[in-house]
């Protein structure tokens, strides 16, 4: 194989060869939250849907919280043996783990060890995403010119979220192909995108195989100016335990929040509250994302010329403001009406269509299949129990689950979660050279890393988990799991505020 020599090749090929990579790697890591719902059903027992989808999220986030530990392992790695072979390695064990996911037998076959294993191998995919990151941001920016910087390095954001697109895209895919209860079976449709991680993991493997070290890097080995404890110099050292600090508090802390309310909050709210069907829901996040995307390479570009922090400290105030009257408006545009005149159609067996006035109160509506209001939306009704007719008006709508939006109302929906992504590009698409700049080179994979996984993988991860947390807790409120994120990010801002330098100075003192 030819190997890419950033000095005779174009800064695309290394961009291209790093992204497709870090794109796989967020898809394998993704994919778990996106069928989160159908794996809390394979891997525990039934009887609680809620305790067992609680105890999936835990599963997801935990992910989340060993990235952290990731960053410290490949961090080290990386600056004492440099990035190419590092997140070369995080490439692979992400592969592998994601793959084995799509082999662990369900509850029913192995029992508590279903869900241990998964755990297991959850926690491997969580290590190798904590070292892969700051190794193909950092390579990247090793690459760039100064003053484009925030640029380039915009691209590899991108794929954080395109591996979201992907994922979403592959699982709609392959669920649109069979049946639901074929998708949902032990064996079922459901595991073919852990699967085909392996195919993906091994294109990647062999593009980044080309690859040569930074040369920044490259030249400090040279020298004989690596670092010999990267872990001590990056967090002994006084001065830059203090910018790790502030990197964390001030700004990656609340671009997680932001980051993973916008996309995955936004689809668990979306089918757990506003009860859309699962291709919709998922449609939706679809053309949000591929609306805000180039917004990532935008803010990027806008941040090498006015600087990196009021791009994301703005993203957070946001946030912070239009949360709550965002998820209200999912709320209130499917508000269930209560009929007081005529009783609504039912089709099915029975079909009622009189006014109440010609109808007995004693009469028994006991099947029930499918509802449509006069709005014209498509309902799956769930009877409880043996309603009369003068009941069913006193009690208003029936519950509702697999709601289907008419056009008008699903691009609403699609705008609403797109002004969501849009914030997410505004705080996570300069924050790559916004890291990268306050490090040293010798100690920048180990000292930007940490920060970041603390930031999106414990504040950020746990988002979805503690906003159901919240909502089960609190079930009066729908919105209640909303204060998580806007709390972080408003003490995220104010920090931010207060301490960061808006430099655009974009030198990097070695």
């Amino acid at each position: 194989m030819k190997p890419i020599n950033a000095a005779g090749s174009s800064i695309w090929k290394v961009i291209a060869a790093s992204s497709v990579g870090t794109l796989i790697e967020w898809y394998d890591f993704y994919i778990f939250g996106m069928l989160a719902k159908t794996i809390s059903t394979q891997f525990f027992p039934e009887g609680n849907d809620v305790a067992a989808l609680l105890s999936t999220l835990a599963i997801f986030a935990a992910g989340f919280i060993i990235r952290p530990f990731g960053a410290l392992v490949f961090g080290r790695l990386g600056d004492l043996i440099g990035r190419k072979y590092t997140f070369l390695l995080t490439l692979v064990l992400m592969g592998s783990s994601t793959f084995l996911i799509g082999l662990v037998p369900g509850y029913k076959s192995i029992g508590v060890w279903a869900p241990l294993l998964v755990l297991l191998l959850r926690l491997i995919q969580g290590l190798a995403l904590g070292g892969e990151y700051g190794g193909a941001a950092t390579y990247v920016a090793e690459h760039a010119p100064a003053n484009r910087r925030g640029y380039y390095t915009s691209w590899i954001q991108t794929t954080a979220t395109l591996g979201l697109f992907v994922a979403l895209g592959v699982i709609l895919f392959v669920k649109s192909s069979m049946s639901e209860a074929a998708f949902d079976a032990e064996w079922g449709g459901w595991r073919y995108p852990f699967w085909v991680s392996i195919l993906l993991v091994g294109v990647s493997v062999y593009i980044r195989m080309k690859m040569n070290e930074s040369p920044l890097f490259s030249k400090l080995k040279s020298e004989g100016k690596t670092s010999t404890n990267p872990l001590k110099e990056s967090f002994g050292h006084r001065a830059n335990f203090k910018m790790v600090l502030l990197a964390l508090f001030g700004a990656v802390m609340g671009q997680g929040v932001i980051w993973y309310t916008g996309q995955f909050y936004a689809q668990n709210f979306l089918e757990t509250k506003v009860m859309i069907d699962f291709e919709q829901s998922r449609t939706i996040l679809l053309w949000a994302i591929a609306f805000a995307t180039p917004f990532f390479i935008f803010f990027g570009w806008l941040s090498d010329r006015i600087g990196r922090k009021w791009i994301m400290l703005t993203g957070m105030l946001l946030g912070v403001i239009f949360y709550r009257p965002i998820y209200s408006s999912f709320l209130e545009s499917v508000a269930p009406k209560t009929y007081t005149g005529a009783l609504p159609y039912m089709t099915g067996s029975p079909i009622i269509k009189k006014e109440l006035s010609k109808i007995n109160t004693d009469s028994l509506i006991t099947t029930t299949t499918h509802f449509a209001s006069p709005e014209n939306y498509k309902y799956t009704v769930v009877v409880t129990d043996t309603l009369t007719a003068s009941s069913l008006l006193k009690k208003g709508t029936p519950v509702v689950k697999n709601r289907h939006l008419p056009s008008g109302l699903f691009w609403k929906f699609v705008w609403l979660v797109f002004v969501q992504v849009f914030l997410v590009t505004m705080v996570y698409g300069p924050v790559a050279a916004f890291l990268v700049e306050l490090f040293p080179t010798k100690i920048r994979y180990t000292s930007m890393s940490l920060p970041y996984h603390i930031g999106n993988g414990v504040f950020g991860g746990l988002v979805p988990f503690i906003g159901l947390l919240l909502t089960s807790s609190f079930p009066g409120d729908p919105l209640v799991g909303l204060w998580y994120p806007i709390g972080i990010a408003a003490l995220s801002f104010i920090i931010g505020a207060i301490y960061l330098q808006n430099k655009i100075d974009t030198d990097v003192t070695d």
